[in-house]
């Protein structure tokens, strides 16, 4: 099949949806289908991808379409418009990646135009949190006259997890729900660093590790963290706090609870980890940490329980019920008593560590390798396909 992906943006810098739409469309092109990604040249916040545009570049087995934005606040690209118009049709299907953006909406106009079957994947924003929250009027209108008939006109929602379905309901849409992961390449988790690696380049010596890997934004809950570890520290000396991801503004935030806290000395920033570093990060790590108030997935979750990490989510994560029914970590209500005693538990329980680690490879290779998730995601293009087809 021919596929075309959209996207607003594609650069690492935006974090999950341009991760999760790339390893996607390697997967799927590894699999033998044609696959193509329209997206913008746009890069936060440096300003724009030094990359050419108006031209298929060759990526994995794939080829990106890069378009100038001429409005960038919302990602307005007349050069893509227009080749959304002139070749749409030449694609079986289009999967669309997110929402309220220009991209998204003009990729389902012109499918629709040109009865092309599409697939919308909202990447959490259909949590009615985010989807009914505090925003201007305008927006408003624009949801119900653009975005929720962009939506009931799709072939099927595509969600990633059957919590994010179930958060989605109260909207009422009228459209097939799919439930299909994001996936990992297992082979990069095959071959961990040498046990030691990273307590050894950031001096640690023999302490234990809570490592929390994301976004250092208030949305991950990342106040509860630091107010369950510091009753973590208080009765165990030789433990760490790791904070591995890029700063999306929050960090002097926490860095001001660490020190209200007295902690800060038990607190360490890294800033993104990538490729070796991120593995040697996980491989020394004995406890991951993601008490979020809101996460549609939680790829790092995946990562942690994919290196025999034992887990500690909220129960907002919304791979919280695998985690659980898998038995590879604990769950939590967003609550900082109840975070510290899962934390204490598995540092005073090196069993029960090493069993929910064992079950967390377990289950990441039953359900998020890119095999099965790729098989999952064909089957769901090509049932549209047929649909439109005998219309």
């Amino acid at each position: 099949m021919k596929i075309l992906h959209v996207l607003a943006n594609i650069s690492p810098s935006y974090g999950g949806t341009s991760k999760a739409c790339t390893e996607m469309c390697r997967a799927l092109a590894s699999a033998g289908e044609e696959i193509t990604i329209y997206t913008s040249n746009m890069d936060y916040p440096k300003g724009r991808l030094n990359v050419a545009v108006n031209t298929p570049i060759a990526d994995d087995g794939y080829n990106v379409w890069h378009f100038p934005v001429q409005f960038p606040p919302y990602m307005i690209s007349v050069e893509m418009a227009k080749a959304l118009r002139d070749h749409v049709k030449e694609f079986n299907l289009v999967h669309i990646h997110g929402l309220y953006r220009f991209p998204q909406a003009v990729a389902a106009h012109y499918a629709r135009r040109h009865d092309v079957p599409y697939i919308v994947q909202p990447h959490g924003v259909l949590d009615p949190f985010l989807f009914y929250g505090r925003r201007p009027i305008r927006k408003r209108v624009y949801e119900y006259m653009v975005e929720l008939r962009n939506l009931n006109s799709a072939g099927a929602i595509q969600f990633t997890s059957e919590e994010e379905m179930n958060l989605a309901q109260p909207l009422g849409l009228r459209v097939p729900s799919i439930v299909v992961p994001l996936g990992l390449e297992l082979s990069e988790y095959e071959n961990l660093p040498r046990c030691g690696t990273f307590k050894d380049k950031y001096g640690l010596g023999d302490t234990k590790v809570i490592l929390h890997m994301g976004r250092i934004n208030f949305k991950k809950g990342l106040d509860i963290l630091v107010r369950a570890f510091a009753q973590v520290a208080i009765p165990k000396e030789d433990i760490r706090l790791v904070l591995a991801g890029p700063d999306d503004g929050y960090g002097r935030q926490v860095s001001e609870l660490l020190m209200q806290e007295g902690i800060e000395d038990k607190a360490l920033f890294t800033s993104m980890l990538q490729g070796d570093d991120k593995l040697a990060a996980l491989k020394d790590a004995d406890i991951f940490a993601l008490p979020s108030y809101s996460e549609n997935f939680g790829v790092a979750v995946i990562e942690a329980m994919a290196c025999g990490v034992p887990v500690v989510i909220s129960n907002k994560v919304n791979i919280w019920r695998e985690v659980q029914a898998g038995g590879a970590g604990l769950v939590t209500p967003c609550d900082a008593q109840k975070v510290a005693e899962a934390m204490l538990f598995l540092l005073n329980d090196e069993d029960s560590r090493r069993k929910m680690g064992r079950a967390g490879r377990a289950l990441v290779r039953e359900n998020y390798g890119w095999d099965s998730v790729v098989r999952d995601m064909l089957a769901a293009y090509q049932a549209r396909v047929r649909k439109n087809t005998k219309r």
